[in-house]
């Protein structure tokens, strides 16, 4: 069986919501990049040195990553010679076949889950440069939670930013989840102590914690999110549960750039990435796993309070290459 007939058999088993989602959502990246596919192809009649450069070009085009690109057109050459491939139109589906190995290498798929402690509070903090969408994420996050029917609390802890906690507020109306917060220029790690203990005589499921964005003054920030995160730890055992990095994904290597930043500052568990239905180098998702080993745990694919979707590397590349699956001849 093929890897196309596989990866179609894969998602069969999730809704067709979700699938047309991560199909509408990548469109742009889609487009841009089996069009390019589909020129490459036309052009080889064989697969030859020249031809893995070509596509090593469309790849990078696509913001996959250097390093990236660099280790899958090396596994594509040993996996062409292996199975003594020699159309270029049977290259599409090793190339599908081997993003979904990268992005998962030796890890298997809970990588994607959202880690939650089940017996008791949950504490996911978020971290991330403004402007990313960081608040319009917590709210979706809290909303998607609410739906699975976890009682959910947030704590407002990016003091910094005017209008951050008023933000914050908009989205704990809309929702109809309390957030606990202080005046502007408050102490962070104060906010995010009350938010903890709210959240515990509460007897909540999940506090989701907003923190400040600034990076011009990284030493600052990076201490302050060492403090937040001492607070959580000493309150909760094995808390913070998770520490989500928002990514803007319109951004491409600058948002790789942002996740080393973050990465070496603190322990980055997961990557939410957003406005990926805005972009077409959507590739920069195995970018950020591959070269920095964080899962992306969460994409935005819309504007909607529902379009921020559990990431899910079947359903990506089923996005990535829904056009040529289609038309695959093995069906």
């Amino acid at each position: 069986m093929g890897f196309f007939q596989k990866l179609k058999d894969k998602i069969s088993n999730q809704t067709d919501q979700v699938t047309d989602k991560f199909k509408d959502g990548m469109s742009k990246t889609r487009d841009s990049f089996t069009s390019k596919v589909n020129d490459l192809v036309a052009r080889y009649r064989k697969v030859d040195e020249e031809f893995f450069e070509d596509l090593e070009e469309v790849l990078i085009s696509a913001d996959v990553g250097v390093e990236t690109v660099m280790t899958l057109i090396e596994e594509l050459e040993m996996e062409v010679k292996r199975r003594n491939i020699q159309e270029p139109e049977a290259v599409k589906e090793v190339i599908s076949e081997k993003l979904v190995d990268i992005y998962y290498d030796d890890d298997d798929e809970s990588i994607e889950t959202l880690n939650l402690n089940e017996d008791g509070l949950s504490v996911i903090l978020t971290v991330g440069v403004n402007g990313v969408g960081k608040t319009t994420t917590i709210g979706k996050l809290a909303h998607r939670l609410k739906q699975e029917g976890k009682s959910v609390l947030l704590a407002a802890g990016d003091t910094f930013r005017a209008g951050a906690i008023d933000q914050l507020d908009v989205w704990g109306e809309r929702t109809g989840i309390d957030v606990i917060k202080h005046n502007e220029g408050s102490d962070p790690a104060a906010v995010i102590y009350d938010g903890i203990q709210a959240a515990k005589s509460r007897d909540v499921d999940v506090l989701i914690c907003d923190t400040a964005g600034r990076l011009q003054n990284k030493v600052n920030l990076m201490n302050e999110l060492a403090k937040v995160k001492k607070v959580i730890s000493r309150e909760i055992d094995g808390a913070p549960h998770e520490t989500l990095l928002v990514l803007d994904a319109t951004t491409g290597q600058n948002a790789l750039s942002q996740a080393k930043t973050f990465k070496d500052a603190t322990d980055v568990s997961g990557i939410v990435l957003t406005k990926l239905d805005g972009t077409a180098r959507g590739g920069i998702v195995l970018a950020i796993r591959h070269e920095l080993d964080i899962p992306v745990k969460f994409v935005g694919l819309g504007e909607q309070v529902e379009d921020l979707q559990p990431f899910d590397a079947h359903q990506f590349v089923y996005g990535l290459f829904g056009d040529l699956i289609k038309n695959d001849s093995h069906e």
